[in-house]
């Protein structure tokens, strides 16, 4: 009887501690791979998950958070076994505006779903377009406007905000699948990449931007 309740007990115990890590995204020091390992403001950073630098978050230093021009989670969305937070805001523009710039494809059957936010087109990869967080774009205000991005090495492109990286809504076929966007975006083109001399294989990138 003895050896029988060990067999029972011993997968189940496995189970329950296994059970978190496999449903929750990381938070301080929490161990992660990509962007999307961490929870809330963080950023994975040599395989932890620590305060974003390009947003100023505080969370795991103990700090205060700044309030001025602070941008909350406005509530969770929980997709394929993991929560990703929803922002109707982003960090505030400025004339050297922090952010990650991404890879998207904007052709048909590309990464975003459907056809662009701002006049329902596909379009070619060859072009120099952007997606911006709904914060900055803003509902659609800065649509078909041009934008200065510039990398860390100096280089700088002007680019046309054709659509928003929803940081609200996701996980559908309408997002082709993929969470919401982080809220300090700005998802560009191959063109966008190959203008700033960067690689697109490390798919995220630090640059600044600002209206063209």
């Amino acid at each position: 009887m003895v050896n029988l309740l060990l067999l029972v007990s011993l997968p189940l115990k496995i189970n329950l501690i296994s059970f978190p890590f496999l449903t929750y995204a990381s938070s301080c020091n929490g161990p992660c791979r990509t962007l999307d390992d961490c929870a809330g403001q963080l950023i994975c950073i040599n395989g932890k998950c620590n305060d974003d630098p390009d947003i100023g978050t505080h969370i795991c230093s103990g700090g205060s958070p700044p309030t001025r021009g602070s941008c909350k989670s406005s509530g969770t969305l929980k997709c394929k076994g993991k929560s990703y937070p929803q922002y109707k805001c982003s960090p505030p523009v400025t004339s050297s505006t922090r952010a990650h710039l991404t890879l998207n494809d904007f052709s048909e059957g590309g990464d975003g779903g459907g056809g662009s936010e701002c006049d329902d087109q596909y379009r070619s990869n060859s072009e120099r377009i952007v997606a911006l967080s709904t914060g900055w774009f803003n509902q659609g205000s800065r649509c078909l406007k041009m934008i200065r991005i510039t990398a860390k090495k100096g280089k700088s492109v002007t680019a046309k905000v054709v659509d928003e990286c929803d940081s609200v809504n996701g996980c559908d076929a309408e997002h082709a699948g993929q969470p919401p966007c982080k809220n300090n975006i700005v998802d560009g083109s191959s063109a966008v990449w190959d203008a700033l001399g960067l690689d697109k294989n490390q798919g995220v990138a630090n640059v600044t931007w600002s209206m063209a």
